[in-house]
């Protein structure tokens, strides 16, 4: 069982009375527990102090490692509310509040499926925290799926790689992505995840030996550079991402060159360019695999270098260069910021040197969406309900499909607007709009607003005039032409991408959900030749 001392072992920067906060959370869940069991037979308080030690590990503040020790307790251990917030405060109840309110809505059947994610993403719009702790709990609950009844393994391995992942993905926790994915995969498909695996360990064997030459010849390289302080580690691709691919390459794991990547983590961003230069110079480039994510980073705020090059010692392999604060990002996203002990006090400064930074309309468009939410949560009072302004991809998670009368739509909504592969594209005035892989004009101007796209009448991308089919790439300048007398066609129905555009294109054709068309899958849909 994991001790108070290991979870607070695990604590950054805290003050004797976060420790004190933590430690009184964790006597008061182990008492509030006692007598319970999970089904593998084990004490159920194991759980949230597994729940706590991965919420410190992630450098969350002392509330929200509380909040993890108690996410449980009013649920499952009939402690009232009204005692959680006497002993804690107000904002710990509300971030348990936040998970457990779910309540009798868990794993019940599509409808209360649905209703569960509505309630998680209304609570999470007011703080982000309630889904970095529900994430821990979906976290260490995969970890001992093996127990749970088999009826429920596969629904609860589904919902966790078709949810619980992508959300982990859209807030740049890469770690708990993979990890989350991992778990669930085995469940979902056995044989293809006995497969892959098998794959994975064969392509391992053949460029481990190789990959640690590159490394020797890398670091002696870059010695003479003056390049001293950096590390290097080698990344192997996880399962469920390389049986993804797999399927994309028909099987072929030699179309793969990414199952095994060395990353190279440098002190500041002159010297991931510096170690480009260095890469290019010893191995000779592919065309086409160069990705400069520092300039255009990821929707989700991830940064690095990415290069594939052809090695003699291990063939063809890529290659990441990062410096440590992308570093941490990209392990924990979100979480990497929500120090809420530092923003209360500095958030202020935090924005500042965002907004100086060369990357700052980039790299941190998505942190500096959180800030103001940062400020309202941070005040004395401790009531995170006073947070208004949030994410808005968070906002739109939330209220956007509140007006969806069936389940199943909801769910699809959730899937094909927010969970999917993303783009990023920019205004004429620069302001980036995130989109959906595949994402069309249509869908770019009715994410901007309902009033552009019933009175779209053509497009521009890049300055030229494109049609409507056209699919949007990352960092692509889009300009809508309006004109009042243009208004949407059934065609569009076809076209559109995100289930928010569909509906105010229904909307504007006057259709009632019982007219509305079935709409095609996307998922036939190729992506652009030279993206992942």
């Amino acid at each position: 069982m994991t001790s108070v001392k290991e979870i607070v072992g695990e604590m950054t920067g805290a003050t004797s009375e976060d420790i004190t906060f933590v430690e009184k959370a964790y006597e008061y869940s182990k008492k509030a527990h006692e007598g319970q069991a999970r089904y593998s037979g084990e004490p159920y308080f194991i759980h949230a102090a597994a729940t706590a030690k991965m919420l410190a590990e992630y450098g969350m503040d002392a509330t929200t490692i509380a909040a993890g020790l108690l996410h449980d307790a009013i649920e499952d251990a009939r402690v009232s509310r009204e005692e959680v917030e006497k002993e804690f405060g107000k904002e710990l109840l509300f971030i348990v509040d936040g998970v457990t309110k779910l309540g009798t809505h868990k794993y019940r059947g599509a409808e209360r499926h649905a209703e569960s994610l509505r309630r998680l993403l209304v609570a999470t719009a007011s703080d982000i925290r309630v889904l970095i702790v529900k994430l821990a709990d979906r976290y260490h609950n995969m970890q001992t799926l093996e127990h749970v009844p088999e009826h429920k393994r596969r629904r609860i391995a589904l919902e966790t790689l078709e949810i619980y992942a992508p959300i982990a993905d859209r807030l740049g926790m890469g770690k708990m992505k993979r990890d989350l994915e991992d778990l669930a995969f085995p469940y979902v498909d056995p044989d293809a995840a006995r497969h892959t695996a098998e794959l994975r360990k064969l392509k391992t064997k053949e460029t481990e030996n190789g990959l640690a030459k590159v490394q020797r010849e890398l670091k002696k390289e870059l010695a003479k550079k003056g390049l001293t302080t950096f590390r290097t580690d080698i990344r192997m691709k996880g399962l469920w991402s390389l049986h993804q691919k797999l399927k994309r390459k028909r099987d072929d794991i030699s179309l793969i060159h990414d199952i095994a990547a060395l990353r190279i983590v440098v002190p500041s961003i002159e010297d991931c360019y510096t170690t480009l230069g260095t890469v290019h110079a010893l191995y000779k480039p592919l065309p086409g695999e160069f990705k400069d994510y520092i300039a255009f980073p990821k929707p989700n705020g991830y940064q690095s270098l990415h290069t594939t090059v052809v090695t003699p010692e291990a063939g063809i392999v890529e290659i990441q260069i990062r410096n440590e604060e992308m570093h941490r990002r990209a392990q924990f996203g979100i979480a990497s910021h929500m120090s809420y002990k530092q923003l209360g006090k500095n958030v202020e400064k935090l924005d500042k040197e965002i907004q100086k930074s060369r990357f700052s309309s980039l790299s941190f468009s998505w942190i500096r969406s959180l800030i103001p939410s940062l400020m309202k949560v941070s005040k004395k009072d401790g009531n995170a309900k006073s947070a208004t302004n949030v994410p808005s991809w968070l906002s739109e998670l939330a209220e956007a499909h509140a007006e969806v009368a069936g389940s199943e739509e909801f769910v699809e909504g959730l899937k094909e607007d927010f969970f999917s592969h993303r783009v990023f594209v920019f205004t004429p005035q620069g302001d980036v709009i995130d989109l959906p892989a595949a994402s069309t004009p249509i869908d770019f101007a009715y994410a901007i607003h309902s009033d552009l796209g019933d009175h779209l009448q053509g497009a521009k991308v890049n300055g030229k005039l494109v049609s409507f089919e056209t699919r949007l790439g990352n960092g692509e300048v889009v300009e809508i032409l309006r004109k009042d007398s243009a208004h949407p066609s059934p065609k569009w129905l076809e076209i559109a991408r995100t289930s928010l555009a569909r509906r105010h294109i229904r909307a504007a054709l006057g259709m009632s959900e019982a007219e509305r068309p079935h709409q095609p899958s996307h998922g036939h849909r190729t992506r652009r030749a030279g993206r992942k």
